[in-house]
């Protein structure tokens, strides 16, 4: 809609549409005037308020920057790397967007989230996205792997739907949650972690089919091989393969560059119940087979 509004609205003012509309429509047109004022190509993310989990993270990082480029209204990041080079960095690329940093262990209390979250409610009013992105790999460490990657995304999601769900009088949202290709294809030598990720499709899915109840949209990105440093070295479970990571390396695998500019452009589908498979530069939406459905 607003991309068809670009070029015949974005000469009007507000000054000039407050001399023909009605009090209670103003803010309507602002709103529409403001998104006009967007290039047609970044059109969606333009304005918005986003929070990113795990933002300055390998992944993360690199699809912080790229999102900048989409001149955002608000993008803040919760995560529990502090560095404040980073976000230094982050807040130089584009003047235009407000960037925050707030420290955030995905593992704390939903209780926590919850706090949390209000603090960025009540400064930024709304919240249109949000970006679950923080996970680990290491097999050794089982209860920390299910932790990070599948309760604390869920905790986070959880949390979000207090301000969130239309059944509350929230306005609705957005959720965009990291999985990983081993979400429907596994790497059996890191059940765990393959496991983690299945659940967070699977959990995404079903709040998609959700989303006429709450008013929350939901879809994965799950990246193939990236060169990070999760993949550089880890371990398998019970040490089944000593050497995973380096053969996990001989395949072809991604920057996080490449990575970062197909994430943006799967947020900028914006497809409910999306499962984007991000590999090798290129971006495509997962069909996936039903062999059985509840029917309720």
């Amino acid at each position: 809609m607003f991309t068809k509004l670009c070029r015949p609205v974005a000469s009007i003012s507000f000054r000039t549409v407050k001399c023909f509309c009605k009090p209670r429509q103003l803010n309507k047109y602002y709103n529409i005037i403001a998104r006009a004022n967007c290039s047609a190509s970044s059109s969606f993310l333009c304005d918005k308020n986003v929070i990113f989990v795990a933002g300055l993270g390998d992944i993360g990082l690199d699809t912080s920057k790229e999102l900048l480029k989409r001149d955002l209204k608000n993008l803040v990041i919760l995560d529990r790397i502090d560095k404040p080079e980073l976000v230094c960095e982050l807040k130089e690329l584009n003047p235009k967007t407000k960037v925050t940093f707030m420290p955030y262990d995905v593992t704390v209390p939903i209780a926590e989230s919850k706090k949390l979250l209000k603090k960025i409610f009540d400064k930024l009013k709304c919240v249109d996205i949000l970006i679950n992105g923080a996970g680990i790999l290491d097999d050794h460490k089982i209860e920390a792997t299910i932790a990070v990657n599948y309760t604390g995304l869920v905790n986070t999601t959880t949390a979000i739907m207090d301000f969130w769900d239309i059944r509350k009088g929230g306005p609705g949202g957005i959720l965009c949650n990291i999985g990983s290709v081993t979400g429907f294809n596994a790497i059996t030598q890191v059940p765990v972690y393959s496991g983690s990720k299945a659940a967070v499709v699977n959990f995404t899915r079903s709040l998609a089919k959700l989303a006429h109840i709450t008013g929350v949209t939901a879809y994965t990105v799950n990246p193939g091989i990236t060169r990070t440093s999760l993949v550089a070295k880890f371990n398998s479970w019970l040490d089944v393969e000593p050497d995973v990571a380096e053969l996990l390396l001989e395949h072809p695998t991604q920057s996080t560059k490449e990575c970062a500019a197909s994430f943006v452009k799967a947020i900028e589908k914006n497809k409910n119940g999306g499962l984007w498979f991000l590999d090798q530069g290129t971006l495509e939406n997962i069909k996936w087979r039903k062999y059985w459905d509840p029917c309720i």
